[in-house]
């Protein structure tokens, strides 16, 4: 049993160490969707590994949309699923015992970030400032604290989202940890509901005004009561 055990373990490292092959082979040749790598058979010659190495690396990169397989055509470059990808980064983010000012912190970065792509969407499409408004106004009456928390995740990934730059959109997975962690503290400041409400319509107003300077400073602001609960 022991030695099945080891030869599993041997056989996943290779499969990560095929999967860092495969990547580096697409980027060195700059690669894009739809062009076929090699065959399974070649790949296993390439990288000095057993055919079920491969298979196991390809399927893994598949499961994130890097690679797809199809009949008589093989194996080609896919397109990531950016959802997938953010929910598994969530899982990187709920598994490291980060400390909370970290947490923050990266949100802070993340959520600053998507606001001048937000804001040129907000300008170019202005039924998405409503769709925005929509889920704050959702906020309003609610007095469960995880359906308010819900609702809040929402909106914010929802904000994120807006910017449309995808890789950005991978981290919104962050949110989710973040508000587990201060789950807590947000029931304790209830009484300041009302307030991160109207701190939503702040960031959106300063947004749609094209006031860069200040949605990022309405955010801030917005995002620092928790520095009180680290």
């Amino acid at each position: 049993m022991r030695q099945t055990g080891d030869n599993h373990i041997r056989r996943a490292k290779l499969s990560e160490l095929v999967a860092a092959g495969i990547r580096d082979y697409i980027l060195d040749r700059s690669l894009g969707e739809g062009d076929r790598l090699p065959t399974e058979q070649r790949m296993a010659e390439m990288f000095g590994v057993s055919r079920v190495s491969v298979r196991e690396a390809t399927k893994a990169l598949s499961f994130l949309g890097i690679l797809r397989s199809a009949p008589r055509r093989g194996v080609t470059v896919g397109r990531v699923d950016m959802q997938r990808a953010a929910q598994y980064l969530g899982f990187h983010f709920a598994l490291n015992s980060y400390p909370r000012a970290q947490l923050l912190k990266t949100r802070i970065v993340i959520e600053t970030g998507a606001l001048p792509e937000a804001m040129e969407h907000i300008a170019a499409d202005p039924a998405l400032y409503g769709k925005l408004s929509a889920l704050n106004d959702r906020l309003e009456g609610i007095a469960d604290p995880d359906e308010f928390i819900a609702a809040d995740l929402s909106f914010h990934r929802a904000l994120i989202e807006s910017s449309g730059i995808e890789p950005l959109v991978a981290f919104s997975g962050l949110l989710e940890v973040f508000f587990r962690r201060f789950r807590q503290q947000v029931i304790d400041v209830r009484k300041h509901w009302a307030s991160g409400i109207r701190g939503h319509r702040l960031i959106l107003a300063a947004l749609r005004k094209r006031d860069l300077r200040r949605a990022e400073e309405r955010l801030r602001k917005h995002l620092a009561h928790y520095s009180g609960h680290l």
